[in-house]
């Protein structure tokens, strides 16, 4: 797709398409991406800002960095350190859209070592948007990257060329969230873009047709009929529940270092 959609672009090294940072730019909607520390990220397309893939992500961590919709609108400083995000929980100056992106040893992926850091540092930074003044605006979305195992028997379903993959958690904490329910619709992680398109951008859909940047993707996914609306797990009619704070002690683990990243199996990349 990089090396058909836009001539610019030269051996695929980034991606020519419209991402959500884009139309939440155009729409004047505030957004972070935040990450740990780390080196700077090579400039593929001179001239462009400077970016830190913080905390050993590397670029395939931080795709984000990769659009060129990013350099195009100047965006790049969009993407901050993960104390930032404590920082901004604390204060009440969080966005209104954020993505907190793990670490190597905060993922939960093999070869990382210990899960434990990674059940710390979510909780850690669960707890700091509960004890923050946000709280009672927010929905926070846990979810990973990777599949549970060979044991799950239910095969993925297809709604276009590409098809679904397999199934990952996904957890959905609000003041808000209906207690004890369990979504049985079929999602995917297009849910997040609809339910962010839908609250924050009227309906507006990344699509290719209407974005400006015309590109191959076989269907827009948000409008696929068997995809679910993340709007049924909330009860705005009910009381605002209080928060529940946890300890990151209870994973045997202290509390998790700020700059560290949260995750999952293969990463859980919380959403907030």
């Amino acid at each position: 797709m990089s090396c058909t959609s836009d001539p610019r672009v030269h051996k695929g090294s980034m991606y020519p398409w419209t991402d959500m940072s884009y139309l939440l730019h155009e729409a004047g909607v505030s957004w972070a991406y935040y990450v740990g520390d780390g080196t700077n990220l090579d400039c593929a397309t001179p001239p462009c800002t400077p970016i830190d893939k913080r905390a050993a992500t590397g670029t395939s961590w931080m795709p984000i960095a990769r659009f060129l919709t990013l350099r195009e609108t100047q965006q790049a400083s969009n993407i901050q350190h993960t104390s930032d995000f404590f920082a901004a929980a604390t204060s009440g100056n969080l966005p209104s859209v954020a993505w907190v992106i793990p670490g190597h040893v905060t993922s939960e992926h093999p070869g990382g070592g210990s899960m434990k850091p990674g059940y710390a540092y979510v909780t850690e930074a669960v707890n700091a948007i509960m004890q923050g003044p946000d709280w009672g605006a927010t929905a926070v979305f846990v979810t990973w990257d990777d599949w549970g195992g060979f044991y799950d028997h239910v095969r993925p379903p297809n709604v276009d060329m590409c098809g679904y993959g397999l199934r990952v958690p996904g957890l959905v904490i609000s003041p808000y969230a209906r207690q004890g329910f369990i979504d049985h619709q079929t999602l995917s992680y297009d849910s997040y873009l609809k339910l962010i398109e839908d609250r924050f951008l009227g309906g507006q859909r990344l699509d290719p047709m209407t974005d400006g940047r015309p590109d191959s993707r076989p269907s827009v996914r948000e409008n696929v009929p068997i995809l679910g609306d993340l709007e049924e797990d909330f009860d705005f009619d009910q009381s605002p529940r209080t928060p529940l704070v946890l300890s990151p002690d209870n994973f045997g683990t202290g509390a998790a270092q700020v700059g560290a990243v949260p995750k999952g199996p293969h990463g859980a990349h919380p959403m907030w």
